[in-house]
């Protein structure tokens, strides 16, 4: 690729996005000089990665659940992404940079000109050394796992409860039950399995409300990190966990069983189901708490439906034809909540 001094096409108070990333795309643009620049684009963000850090802008882009729509939305969504994620990863973010426009119209990162956008900056780590990697690699062990679970539960047990009650905690989900189950629906996405999981979670809803309510009643609902998944664990030492859900506060208010089942799910689709055992009894032995197995089964259940809804939206990705990735992995979820429902007694 062939740099060039990049100045933006409108001299007005706002630059493209276009413009914006066609710059942050060549090395020329970062201070550490890297020797390339990778680039992800995700729903709401475009990520940057160089030799050494990350740089995250969102889009301006707005849902039911965000709005990135103004420069100052996203500002404020940056600042938030840092002080949320300095929780459990304090050394990885280092903080928010503006992108500038020059007084000769010139774009630049972390300039003296007038902010034209803001980015999240990153130490970024090693690949080999997410969990989601290490999965694959056979390289995570009850060692490991244990030493980040261990950091999780601490985490929870300082963590200042969120008065809730049991009515409450129970419509939010049968709430997203019928969210998720639309969101399947409207990409014509209407096999039986999603009809099946949706009635299932739902009569669980209706069988055991009592399991639900003492949660709450024990006042186990915490801020927690909202997005916890196994490519969001980075096993150096010590472990650390990126990329929290910062842009809506009700979705990080959570029981951690239900963010450690959520992690516990998805490490079982990968073909590690020793995690769970590893994660829960760390959890139980620092804390305390000894959640209901049947309310675990449910809440993988229940975020498999949700994996399944969000899998299934990337089809909006590709208006020229549907990737079958993305069918055969809405499909996969909807199969593995199937079957934790199966455990909960609620189906089959």
């Amino acid at each position: 690729m062939v740099e060039r001094a990049f100045t933006a096409r409108s001299p007005s108070a706002t630059v493209d996005i276009e413009d914006k990333v066609a710059f942050l795309r060549q090395a020329s643009a970062y201070p550490d000089h890297p020797h390339a620049v990778e680039v992800v684009e995700t729903h709401m963000s475009w990520v940057f990665l160089t030799d050494r850090l990350v740089y995250k802008m969102k889009k301006p882009v707005r849902y039911d659940f965000l709005d990135f729509s103004t420069l100052q939305r996203r500002r404020h969504d940056c600042e938030e992404e840092v002080r949320l994620n300095r929780r459990l990863a304090a050394d990885i973010y280092l903080g928010v940079v503006p992108l500038t426009r020059e007084r000769d119209n010139r774009l630049a990162l972390a300039g003296n000109g007038e902010p034209v956008e803001w980015l999240v900056k990153m130490v970024r780590l090693p690949a080999d050394r997410m969990l989601d990697r290490m999965i694959e690699a056979h390289t995570a062990g009850d060692a490991e796992v244990e030493r980040f679970a261990g950091i999780l539960a601490d985490f929870y047990k300082r963590a200042a409860p969120v008065p809730m009650s049991g009515e409450s905690y129970r419509q939010r989900f049968e709430e997203a039950i019928h969210t998720h189950h639309q969101q399947l629906r409207a990409q014509g996405y209407e096999l039986a399995a999603a009809e099946t999981v949706s009635a299932g979670l739902l009569a669980f809803l209706a069988r055991k409300p009592q399991l639900l309510d003492a949660r709450a009643r024990q006042q186990r609902i915490v801020e927690a990190h909202g997005d916890l998944r196994p490519e969001h664990v980075c096993l150096i030492e010590p472990p650390v966990f990126i990329d929290c859900l910062e842009f809506n506060r009700a979705f990080r208010l959570l029981d951690p069983a239900d963010e450690l089942a959520f992690l516990a799910m998805e490490c079982e689709r990968a073909g590690a189901a020793f995690i769970a055992d590893v994660l829960f009894e760390t959890y139980t032995r620092t804390v305390g708490d000894r959640p209901e197995p049947l309310l675990v089964c449910f809440y993988k259940a229940f975020r498999a439906q949700l994996r399944a809804a969000l899998s299934i939206a990337h089809i909006g990705d590709h208006p020229r034809g549907p990737p079958s990735k993305w069918i055969e992995q809405t499909a996969a979820y909807l199969r593995l909540a199937l079957e934790y429902l199966g455990r909960c007694r609620m189906v089959g």
